[in-house]
């Protein structure tokens, strides 16, 4: 049995995480690699240092300083603090050397996913030295050392997965077979110049698929501190359950709209190759969690789960040139997203163009369209929105799908802004008022979920 096993901030956010976590390592006899966040709030600290040049670098230094000796305060032996003082200080002075060469340097922008990288240095050192000194052989190791090769813009970047595990087969797996536990720096990789460059929040996760596909594990097992993926968001719906089994695309469209469960990605690189993905709780180890594998199942029920994601607002561009130049869809999209927004939805009419963003897109986006004034007539915005994700099985198989799940929002005195249906076969997405939002969740789930 090879895995690997991702533990998320919360996870290794104190001293009595990391040893929580490192029980739940030890407890297994089996090859495993181990990829960690940083601790909790430690990346948002040192993004906020980088934004606000006033911020005292040895100040911050002593904090993270602190906040890691205080983790292994009682986990790690007298024998080995030492070695892992040199470590941690050796680490601290590279950040501390970075940090003065992004303020001295006006080109900055390979500098920020750099220093962002650096919670997950420093807990992978913490974590390593807590389970040797419960006798694991362990090592610490950055996504520079087992290969994780990235491509992308910075802050979003992508795995290259051929190269990487041709890598990892000449890095990492050697260890596992030696019986060795590493424990690797998630949430980046490192471009063809070997810099840094991040996956984006939570891309943790997914670092941990892009292993486990680059050294054929059994399984990925994602270690946060939720039971799994649930019926609904349990802070919504009080009825809601945690789902036992997902097929790989049900689990990667709840992530993308809305279940904050999973990076959106993490299924990706696990699906190639068949590698079930494990999500379970740190803190209810004996819990199930949800199993993410090729699922294939005979009974469909007509949902399985209901999503939520709000701050978001539709876009619409009118133009009448839409049906007759064949490209404009394509610039007008391309524009949206030059700067990396994120589309969310999109759907078309004869000479409408609705698009689904972040809320926070809207003026840069607004802008950005400006540069069609010739070809858009008029672009209006809806900024009281949310979009609902229901998930089934066979959503285009089930005659009369759409026509329950719709009633359902009428029931609840909501309308239907904007639909994105049959792009998926497991998924009808769809936009209501922000403010009906929340009932129509918990209406669908009462009606086709149940308690």
């Amino acid at each position: 049995m090879r895995k690997i096993m991702k533990f998320g901030g919360t996870s290794v956010g104190s001293g009595e995480a990391m040893s929580r976590t490192a029980d739940i390592i030890m407890s297994y006899d089996c090859q495993r690699a181990v990829v960690v966040s940083a601790m909790s709030g430690v990346t948002n600290s040192l993004l906020e240092m980088i934004e606000d040049a006033r911020k005292e670098v040895p100040e911050h230094l002593n904090w993270l300083r602190q906040r890691h000796l205080d983790a292994v305060r009682g986990n790690v032996s007298p024998d080995i603090m030492p070695e892992y003082l040199e470590q941690l200080e050796y680490r601290l002075s590279g950040l501390g050397h970075l940090i003065h060469l992004y303020r001295q340097d006006e080109n900055r922008i390979m500098y920020q996913d750099a220093l962002a990288s650096w919670g997950e240095r420093l807990s992978s050192l913490t974590l390593s030295f807590v389970l040797r000194a419960r006798g694991a052989d362990s090592l610490a190791l950055t996504s520079e050392d087992v290969g994780l090769v990235a491509s992308g813009p910075p802050g979003n970047g992508s795995a290259v997965l051929q190269a990487t595990e041709c890598n990892l087969r000449r890095t990492l797996v050697p260890l596992l077979n030696e019986g060795k536990v590493p424990i690797i720096t998630g949430y980046y990789g490192a471009d063809g110049r070997g810099r840094p460059l991040t996956f984006g929040r939570g891309g943790s996760d997914y670092s941990a698929s892009v292993i486990g596909h680059g050294v054929d594990a059994d399984v990925v097992e994602i270690w946060t501190d939720v039971d799994g993926f649930m019926s609904a968001d349990p802070r919504v719906v009080k009825g809601a359950r945690t789902i036992a089994e997902m097929e790989y695309g049900e689990a990667a469209e709840l992530a993308y709209f809305g279940a904050k469960v999973l990076h959106p990605r993490t299924v990706e690189p696990a699906k190639r190759k068949g590698v079930a993905v494990l999500v379970k709780n740190t803190f209810n180890p004996l819990g199930q969690g949800t199993r993410i594998h090729g699922l294939t199942r005979t009974n469909k029920d007509l949902l399985r789960s209901v999503a939520l994601k709000t701050g978001l607002a539709i876009v619409k561009i009118y133009s009448s040139e839409l049906v007759y130049q064949p490209d404009l869809v394509a610039r007008v999209l391309g524009a949206i997203s030059a700067d990396g927004t994120t589309i969310y939805a999109v759907s078309t009419s004869l000479s409408t163009l609705a698009v689904v963003v972040p809320v926070e897109s809207v003026q840069e986006v607004c802008s950005r369209l400006k540069g069609f004034r010739d070809q858009v007539e008029a672009v209006k915005v809806k900024e009281d929105a949310a979009l609902i994700c229901a998930v089934g099985d066979g959503m285009l198989e089930s005659c009369g799908v759409s026509a329950k799940i719709f009633a359902a929002v009428a029931d609840v005195g909501a309308n239907v802004e904007l639909i994105s249906e049959g792009a998926s076969d497991i998924a009808l997405n769809f936009m209501v008022g922000g403010s009906k939002a929340v009932d129509v969740v918990k209406r669908l789930h009462e009606l086709y979920i149940g308690a």
